[in-house]
């Protein structure tokens, strides 16, 4: 641990930043909890739902920015969560309480102590405001209009703080005998790794880079471009994208519903099976259309480079999946695993295993439920002693966090058979590869 990250989870501030979380999880938790038995009790739940929505935005937007994280990729999931609850949730994307003007405007001034001040104007009332940053309209001095996405002050503090006790749960975890055996310490480490890595938008400013050149092959995803010589480690500079709509199907036709279903999952599987380069973040304060329904992806703080040998099993897995061929699955999830039990029965892990995707092969969209297929392949997984490598996660939660946006679009599209073209170029360099044709 760095000097600078002893300072920021010293054990009094942690002591204190874990009762504040115990104190509002159970206060909110009694709330809620008080408002499902009164509505039994009078057998008629009236608005419960929505109140009980809205307790979920209050109590996680004052937990903090990785409570309002997971509070955002549960607003995507509008097929296995009520709309009670998603609606409130959805808030969070981009209509989190700004800090007040003063805070930003220091934390703006301290980031470009050290270089002449960059712009003409500088609008300080965000335009949108997320868990870890505010976005700002502004023009430079050169003139160029541009939005400035500035990090929270006082956010690093609260995120390492958060870090470190989830990193204490995950251990106590791994002393339950059931669970011994799960590298919840690795997967953490990873996971938790890249939520932090959300806080270095120098980083974030090379992944829209990388991401730009990498889809624009694609045509129909428009990305904007940062000004790396504007950009900090506290802000990120890039072009200002006007006349957005958000990303949800409202009055458009079938045929232009299926067609942004199509670019949506072209894209995240581009992402997926040929560049390695993934966006886990796609939800609605992130992804949105232009004024002809195009694709205009706005942030690229949670993206992760995948290892070259995940991003192959991961293809190699879902074409199989998309074929049908269950045995090849197994046999792909085995050679991959990061542990295998000694008391591991292969064999039956590769029945159960081709008995799950034998159900679930050729399934529309309004059939196929990515979260159930992957809660069962995480319990057989469990049960026969396979672990998988950590860095699976964030394909995973990529596909998650989209599957739960698109599936209004259009229920009866094959996600599996979409993936199968863009599959099929997975082991082609990508300066070899065809301009992709929607």
């Amino acid at each position: 641990m760095s000097e600078t990250t002893g300072r920021l989870v010293r054990l009094p501030g942690l002591v204190l930043r874990c009762a504040w979380v115990g104190l509002i999880v159970l206060g909110y938790g009694l709330l809620i909890a008080g408002s499902a038995v009164g509505a039994r009790l009078r057998r008629a739940p009236g608005g419960r739902g929505l109140r009980d929505g809205d307790r979920w935005v209050r109590m996680l937007t004052r937990l903090g920015p990785s409570y309002i994280k997971i509070g955002q990729l549960l607003s995507t999931r509008r097929d296995l969560l009520p709309e009670e609850v998603t609606t409130p949730l959805g808030r969070l994307t981009d209509g989190a309480a700004p800090p007040g003007r003063r805070r930003i405007e220091r934390a703006v001034r301290e980031a470009y102590r050290d270089r002449p001040w960059p712009f003409r104007e500088f609008d300080w009332t965000p335009v949108a405001s997320g868990s870890i940053a505010t976005v700002h309209e502004a023009v430079t001095t050169d003139g160029r209009h541009v939005a400035v996405k500035v990090r929270r002050p006082g956010i690093e503090r609260v995120m390492w703080q958060d870090f470190t006790l989830t990193a204490s749960a995950m251990s106590l975890m791994g002393m339950l005998p059931k669970l011994r055996k799960m590298p919840f310490k690795l997967m953490h480490g990873q996971v938790g790794g890249a939520i932090l890595r959300q806080l270095d938008f120098e980083a974030e400013a090379a992944s829209l880079t990388a991401l730009r050149a990498n889809l624009v092959r694609s045509g129909n995803v428009t990305i904007p471009a940062p000004l790396p010589e504007l950009c900090t480690r506290e802000t990120v500079v890039m072009e200002f994208v006007s006349d957005l709509r958000r990303f949800e199907p409202g009055e458009l036709d079938l045929e232009t519903r299926r067609s942004v279903q199509r670019a949506v999952l072209g894209t995240v599987y581009e992402m997926l099976f040929i560049d390695g380069l993934v966006h886990c973040d796609l939800h609605p304060g992130n992804l949105y259309f232009d004024l002809n329904a195009d694709l205009v992806m706005l942030d690229a703080g949670f993206v992760i480079q995948l290892p070259d040998a995940v991003r192959r099993s991961f293809a190699d897995f879902f074409i199989n999946m998309a074929m049908g061929d269950g045995w090849m699955c197994a046999q792909i999830v085995i050679e991959s695993a990061a542990e295998i039990a000694e008391d591991c029965d292969l064999e039956g892990f590769r029945t159960a295993l081709g008995e799950l995707v034998a159900e679930t092969s050729g399934a529309k969209s309004g059939e196929f439920d990515l979260a159930r297929f992957a809660g069962r392949l995480f319990d057989l997984q469990r049960r026969f002693g396979l672990f998988p490598a950590p860095e699976f996660a964030f394909p995973l939660l990529s596909l998650l966090v989209i599957e739960g946006m698109i599936k209004g679009f259009d229920s009866d599209l094959d996600f599996q058979a979409e993936a199968i073209p863009v599959l099929r170029r997975r082991n082609i360099p990508r300066d070899a590869q065809p301009a992709v044709e929607r």
